[in-house]
């Protein structure tokens, strides 16, 4: 502790250097820390909002094609199905076209059984099955558009010719997305006024070891009708929508670690010149009895301290872009994306880690270099 003073005394001495030093390392972790973020929050995405009993049915065709209602009533009486609740989509903007976010009309009746992992109060559940205009909204949502409980909306319709009024009677927690919004799916046949086909129909087993029985028992059921079922778990639903995304990931994530690289090796450069300008120093101050360890230890420190200041001025940019791009992004799978606390501490690591192994070699050559050869050099 005894030489953090000299430490940081030397940082300043060439100002302009130590600065574009910081900012070069900032800009390359801003890059690093948003890109790894990406594949981070799909993985977050399937973990957060994935039920192990959950089974999504839909149209073996696509979503873009419906199925009929009837077979809700099929699918209830399969061996360890507890609840069935069929889904439509509705995909309305609130305002403008970028005020876009999943919206989504489902049966009242059952939704408390499918979705207990919502973080939805038994009161709230009991007003959205009684009023017929009402809905329940994700957090960000609400907070995107500083809405609040009581507060009547309209989403125009985009796929529907109509809109729809709503009244705002819950917001959802828990493990559900946090941008959804649902509404009750018999207001929407009554406005549509196209009953008995749904885009999805979600089924709720006893156990999660049941899933693949019941999964087979639904696609047998309508094999070879007109609308023939694909079903599968939850995970793997929301998981084929981020399919399209991993190459996107994957390239990512090797982008990142390439500026890494890169500015490692501008690091590396940077502080080899800074040290070799300071030759005639380190000799003088070998001679008055600072031990090769201690000057060694000082110019690390020097470089990690550098290292570290770029890392949390890069994390803190790049926590800030990406919230507001989460924000601002409405819908898909990308509109969840976070600075997880991993990437934090993974980010600070590799500031660290630039910072020590940028100066290691020259600092060490330098700090054991014999004096009388660093003194005549000089001179």
């Amino acid at each position: 502790m005894k030489y953090t003073g000299l430490v940081l005394k030397n940082l300043v001495r060439s100002k302009r250097r130590t600065i574009l030093t910081v900012l070069s390392i900032a800009v390359s972790l801003f890059i690093f820390s948003a890109l790894v973020s990406i594949p981070t929050a799909a993985n977050q995405i399937l973990g957060d909002t994935a039920s192990a009993t959950r089974i999504a049915t839909h149209n073996k065709a696509g979503l873009a094609y419906a199925i009929p209602i009837a077979y809700k009533q099929r699918i209830v009486v399969i061996p360890h199905v507890e609840v069935v609740a069929p889904e439509s989509w509705f995909g309305g903007v609130y305002h403008e076209v970028s005020d876009q976010f999943p919206n989504l009309a489902v049966d009242p009746e059952q939704v408390d059984l499918m979705w207990p992992d919502y973080g939805i109060s038994k009161e709230q559940f009991e007003q959205f099955k009684k009023i017929r205009t009402a809905c329940l909204v994700g957090a960000d949502t609400m907070k995107r558009f500083h809405l609040h409980i009581g507060q009547q909306i309209q989403l125009r319709g985009t796929l529907y010719p109509f809109n729809v009024t709503l009244n705002i009677v819950g917001t959802t927690g828990g493990k559900a997305p946090p941008n959804y919004l649902l509404f009750r799916r018999d207001y929407l046949e009554e406005a549509a006024g196209r009953p008995g086909w749904v885009d999805l129909i979600w089924v709720k087993v006893d156990k999660p070891e049941n899933m693949p029985q019941v999964i087979a028992a639904i696609d047998e059921g309508f094999a070879n009708s007109s609308a023939e079922t694909s079903s599968e778990s939850e995970a793997a639903f929301i998981g084929s929508f981020l399919d399209q995304y991993r190459t996107f990931f994957r390239m990512a994530e090797v982008l990142g670690f390439i500026v890494v690289l890169m500015i490692g090796l501008v690091a590396a450069n940077t502080a080899a010149m800074s040290i070799r300008e300071r030759r005639g120093e380190i000799a003088v101050m070998r001679s008055i009895g600072f031990p090769s360890r201690t000057i060694l230890s000082m110019l690390l420190a020097e470089s990690i301290l550098i290292g570290l200041a770029g890392g949390i001025i890069g994390c803190g940019a790049a926590y800030i872009v990406l919230k507001v791009f989460s924000v601002g992004s409405g819908t898909g799978p990308l509109s969840t994306i976070r600075m997880q606390p991993a990437i934090l501490a993974e980010t600070l690591v590799v500031a660290a880690l630039i910072g020590l192994f940028s100066a290691l070699v020259p600092a060490r050559s330098a700090a054991r270099r014999n004096i009388v050869d660093a003194l005549r050099t000089v001179a």
